[in-house]
């Protein structure tokens, strides 16, 4: 929000910049950048850029596929990974940790994880431990113990959206 002085010159409104202005931003908003022109005369306002985090940012802004180098997956949603993971034999209740590296995961973020197994008695449980991390949780939820053979664990990690 720009507060100041604004009339309107055909089909354009004009501010004028002849006393202090304020801007108002969100709080997802890192810093802003304010481009003026025009020193002796009236003062309009050239160009407004904001900074902030991608995940903030519009769909329409974030997301681009022209995008290159260090931005390159800004605008994505999901992430996923895959690996084998041999569980160590679980008794009755007994959990094992993995943690997943799954670049793009921020703290907040959704994350899920199945394992290619036939078992229907070891909980999964996936929660974003850190940036970049993923730590998985199996549980034997059975009364029996299970070691079962190497299988394939896939998890995916959602961003979580900012109202």
């Amino acid at each position: 929000m720009i507060n100041g002085g604004c009339r309107k010159v055909g089909h354009k409104q004009r501010l004028h910049f002849n006393r202090r202005q304020t801007i108002r931003v969100g709080a997802s908003v890192a810093y802003a950048q304010v481009g003026v022109i025009g020193f002796d005369g009236p003062i309009d306002l050239q160009s407004l850029r904001l900074y902030g985090l991608p995940e903030a940012a519009p769909a329409v802004l974030n997301g681009t596929p022209l995008l290159t180098g260090a931005l390159v997956g800004s605008g994505r949603r999901e992430f996923a990974a895959e690996l084998a993971w041999d569980l160590p034999s679980l008794a009755p209740g007994a959990t094992a940790l993995l943690d997943v590296t799954v670049n793009g995961a921020r703290a907040g973020d959704l994350a899920t994880a199945s394992l290619v197994s036939s078992t229907r008695f070891i909980e999964l449980d996936a929660a974003v431990w850190s940036n970049n991390t993923v730590r998985v949780m199996a549980r034997n939820i059975s009364a029996a113990t299970f070691d079962l053979a190497a299988a394939t664990l896939s998890v995916g990690v959602a961003k979580r959206r900012v109202p």
